[in-house]
């Protein structure tokens, strides 16, 4: 059934998810602050600051109302940069109604609270957590909006939150979707993957290789369990789509920000250069800082987490960085099953 969708905001993933929904015949509505950018979506059918030499669905109109996006929606997408979620979604409040499905596509925290962005939409619009439903996995937008084959997978409360998000985006064709009742553990894996994926890149950029890189990928998944087992995440959910996939995806394509974050960190560029010179958000910054201090919270040891936070917020050369991950103490790969009675 064709519905309308209002969708927050038209960066590249916002683009690319209202080009599913516009295929799958909804009527889309995509909101953004940029009255030139707005034109350029309605006008020429095109994107080109975030999704270059890309021809958009007819049926995305862009405006810079937040009312004329909402006002008759049946569904609410917000992708959102996690440094902006608060601030968009009080923005959404008021034109919130009962009976609108509230879907968020944000990979990251809210680096100042370390609240998940589930988190941040259910106390910014006073709504319950079941009202909401996170979709994640491998999907760069790029491939998504050329109809290449996709996989994701939509995580909520109930069922019925997640189902509904799944009939809003799901289609036979190019874009299929699963659902999960782990909130918690999809958004701590599409979130901490972003750090492994700036270490890929560092690493790439350093010229270490493929073993270096098929290790980090594999600690990397490691800590990014530990973490979100002690906090209370399924185990599974991290052998699946917004786990080992979206890791996978995001640590070996040029398509990741992050990854080229970190390969321009390795190749020698500073921080706040690469910032400048990506001119996008690159998330897997700011969920490093995050991500270090959950682990000591938690007391989790990230040892992968803790090196790239020393490189990025306290300037450690990225090669003193890896001889520190590789001068540890020797340790049992499977440090859970080493400290229990699986093999007695």
């Amino acid at each position: 059934m064709s519905v309308k969708v209002a969708v927050f905001v038209a960066g590249s993933w916002g683009t690319a998810l209202s080009e599913v929904l516009a295929h799958n015949g909804h009527d889309v509505y995509l909101w953004t602050r940029n009255v030139q950018q707005a034109e350029e979506i309605n006008s020429r059918h095109t994107n080109e600051k975030y999704l270059p030499n890309v021809t958009l669905h007819a049926g995305i109109r862009a405006t810079n109302s937040v009312e004329e996006a909402m006002n008759g929606a049946k569904a609410c997408v917000v992708v959102a940069p996690s440094a902006a979620m608060r601030q968009v979604a009080g923005m959404i409040k008021p034109h919130l109604t009962d009976d609108m499905v509230i879907v968020h596509a944000t990979k990251g925290f809210e680096t100042e609270t370390l609240k998940r962005m589930s988190e941040v939409l259910e106390e910014e619009l006073a709504c319950s957590a079941d009202r909401i439903a996170v979709l994640s996995g491998p999907s760069h937008a790029e491939e998504v909006v050329k109809q290449c084959p996709t996989t994701v997978v939509v995580a909520s409360t109930i069922t019925k939150a997640a189902e509904q998000a799944q009939d809003l985006f799901m289609n036979e064709s190019f874009f299929r979707v699963y659902t999960n009742p782990d909130v918690l553990g999809v958004e701590l894996a599409g979130a901490l993957k972003n750090i492994i994926a700036l270490g890929a890149g560092l690493s790439d950029g350093l010229g270490f290789g493929d073993n270096g890189k098929a290790a980090l990928l594999t600690r990397g998944l490691a800590e990014i369990a530990r973490l979100g087992v002690v906090m209370g995440a399924n185990p599974m959910t991290f052998a699946g789509l917004a786990g080992v996939g979206d890791l996978v995806v995001t640590c070996t394509s040029r398509h990741s920000r992050n990854w080229r974050a970190g390969s321009l960190i390795g190749q020698g560029m500073a921080v706040d250069e690469v910032l400048s010179h990506m001119g996008m958000v690159v998330e897997g910054i700011r969920t490093t800082k995050a991500a270090h201090s959950l682990a000591e919270r938690f007391e989790v040891q990230m040892p992968i987490t803790e090196q790239l936070y020393r490189v990025l917020f306290e300037k450690r050369d990225p090669k003193t960085a890896v001889e520190r991950l590789m001068g540890r103490v020797r340790k049992n790969e499977i440090e859970e099953v080493a400290t229990s009675n699986w093999s007695s």
